[in-house]
């Protein structure tokens, strides 16, 4: 239970983050949009820890210990320096051309993973259910390799996917309201505390 929240909390920090900064930018996202985000954040956690639990089937219990440690590692390495990353991203990025690339021919907005609030594409102040796919898909990117990598050792993949569907909707309701607290917009990171935990998480299920 423990493991789970840690990995759930790793995942749901861009969530509350995001949402403070939509609330500060006085953005509202409806109850629908909030759930559609969390729900195709869920099943993007789903499917990984999903294809993670089937190729465990195919390893030896060492090699999938160390595989799933190093997958975690790296990711929570890569978390601690996000922010560069993202900088990078915002600098090459422009409004009238969003700087974008192709999966399986499907477009994901890179703006939207470096600045979460450009989700709102036609300033309307409030999150539609279109432009709430695009967010949570932005969002779900590093779920995909974390899920993969905590499901190559025994974890209970229904309590993940609960977990983080639950915190999830609370981080995005309550962020939205801490955010309207504030006048100004707060250029708030916490990529790196996320970072952090995945180390955590990744030597407490190598140990």
């Amino acid at each position: 239970m423990i493991e789970s929240l840690i990995l759930v909390s790793s995942l749901c920090i861009d969530t509350f983050v995001a949402s403070i900064a939509y609330g500060t930018d006085r953005i509202k996202i409806p109850f629908y949009s909030n759930l559609v985000i969390n729900l195709v954040c869920s099943l993007f956690l789903g499917i990984a820890l999903a294809l993670g639990g089937f190729l465990k089937d195919f390893l030896s219990p060492s090699t999938a210990s160390v595989l799933s440690f190093v997958l975690l590692l790296s990711l929570g390495f890569f978390r601690l320096f996000e922010s560069f990353f993202k900088t990078y991203v915002r600098k090459f990025s422009s409004a009238g051309a969003p700087l974008t690339f192709k999966v399986f021919d499907f477009k994901f907005v890179l703006e939207i993973y470096a600045n979460e609030t450009k989700a709102d594409y036609d300033k309307s102040k409030t999150l539609t259910l279109k432009e709430a796919v695009y967010l949570a898909v932005a969002l779900s990117l590093d779920s995909l390799a974390v899920g993969f990598g905590s499901s190559l050792v025994s974890i209970n993949h229904l309590q993940v996917v609960i977990l983080s569907f639950v915190i999830g909707t609370c981080c995005l309701f309550i962020g939205v309201r801490i955010g309207k607290k504030f006048i100004e917009k707060v250029d708030l990171n916490l990529s790196w505390l996320s970072g952090l935990m995945l180390i955590v998480l990744a030597f407490i299920r190598f140990i």
